[in-house]
């Protein structure tokens, strides 16, 4: 198993280039099995959720092919099976995305109960409870959801609890359902404007993307289409926070700063310069990084999953911060591992206290989870000494050769196989 080795104390300078979002990318590939035809998406980031939707788009029988420079092929021409089955879904939590479009173009499904990350209990009855409106009939035995449909149509959707997933499995079923369906209370993510323009692309009719309602008028089928991926916005906060932390400027390219401006505001706050431009961003680390308080909140707050590396930057601001994780009920479990490194983090259920600034020192750590992971590369590149990271399997979930862009910017980093 992999580990990843940084030794810290090397400031960053340079150039690097953002990949393409894999949370924008996982709905795109599920799309594609609402057509018969070719789908072609570019800018797919060549990480290991990817392959694994790959390896379930496979098993139901459609063609898959990853080709060089992030572009994926698509046919899922005639269906073999209906089933995501568990071996392949209990890794990763978005295969649950194939539940919509499978109930919306053979009228029946079965998808195993989804795994992923351990931050929280995540369930997925607001899906259930939304395409049960559409006329699905669900069962859940034995682990698996099973699911059926003559023809789901159109419905009045309100999510309870904003919800990015299911946002986007309602989307793609309402896509071919009859009738017009309305999801209110809906995610504003990017990642569900790019699932919009992308069902768009393929004859669908979806208005409202990136608000709190979106109109979805079914269509009869869809086509075939060619789609290029967002950038991962996530991946550009944890390159401005690994700027700040490490110390030095770079250059981020291939970027869209609109889709981060909680962020950027944040960095900001503490003293980091930023510069914006129409796709690039220009990051300075602040002499002295000034405190912060953060609360996660759906888009457009402050992301969920940019809480860990801020933490991880607040233990070298100079005074006390609150972090409040509003999300998910067990997404601290890198404050262990921080405090191995010296970190003074005081947790009190959803809210912690950093206190800063603490000089952290290298130590043998474990990743807990994908955003966890990358918090510990932040602190390698901040502490004293050497810094071994264990099962960086889940950061290679999310991030693509995150450790060789950083060594391009100057970071003492490698990979230990």
């Amino acid at each position: 198993m992999d580990k990843i080795r940084v030794v810290g104390g090397r400031p960053l300078e340079g150039t690097v280039r953002i990949s393409g979002a894999k949370n924008a990318s996982l709905p795109d590939l599920c799309a594609a099995l609402l057509t018969d035809e070719p789908v072609r998406l570019s800018n797919v980031p060549e990480v290991r959720d990817i392959r694994t939707m790959g390896r379930v788009l496979a098993a139901m029988g459609a063609e898959v092919d990853f080709r060089v420079g992030g572009v994926v092929d698509v046919k899922a021409g005639s269906l073999t099976s209906v089933e995501a089955p568990y071996d392949l879904v209990k890794t990763m939590r978005a295969s649950v995305l194939v539940l919509g479009p499978l109930l919306a173009r053979e009228g029946k499904a079965r998808v195993s109960l989804p795994g992923g990350c351990a931050i929280g209990a995540r369930p997925i009855n607001l899906h259930l409870m939304a395409l049960e409106k559409m006329g699905a009939t669900i069962a859940v035995e034995h682990g698996y959801v099973e699911a059926r449909a003559d023809r789901l149509h159109g419905a009045e959707i309100y999510f309870d609890t904003v919800t990015v997933t299911g946002t986007e499995n309602v989307m793609m079923a309402a896509s071919r359902a009859e009738g017009v369906t309305l999801i209110q209370n809906s995610a504003c993510e990017p990642e569900i404007e790019d699932l919009a323009q992308m069902l768009n692309a393929m004859g669908a009719k979806v208005s409202g993307a990136g608000t709190s309602e979106i109109r979805v008028e079914g269509v009869e089928r869809l086509h075939g289409a060619s789609h290029s991926v967002i950038p991962d916005r996530i991946e550009t906060g944890t390159f401005v926070a690994a700027c700040a932390i490490a110390g030095g400027e770079i250059e981020i390219r291939a970027c869209r700063p609109q889709h981060l401006r909680a962020v950027l505001d944040k960095f900001r706050e503490i003293g980091v310069r930023v510069e914006e431009g129409p796709d690039n961003l220009r990051i300075r680390a602040p002499r002295v990084i000034r405190p912060a308080n953060v609360t996660t909140q759906p888009h457009p707050g402050f992301p969920t999953d940019m809480q860990a590396q801020f933490m991880t930057l607040m233990t070298q601001a100079t005074g006390t911060s609150t972090i409040t994780e509003s999300i998910f009920e067990n997404r601290f479990m890198h404050v262990a591992e921080l405090s191995r490194m010296g970190a003074s983090i005081a947790e009190n259920g959803r809210v912690a206290i950093v206190s800063g600034p603490t000089a952290l020192s290298g130590a043998q750590v474990m990743a807990t989870d994908l955003r966890a992971s990358a918090s510990l590369v932040l602190a390698g590149l901040a502490a004293g000494g050497e810094t071994i990271i264990d099962r960086v399997y889940h950061l290679d979930r999310g991030y693509y050769r995150i450790d060789e862009k950083l060594r391009g910017l100057g970071a003492d980093i490698e990979r230990l196989t």
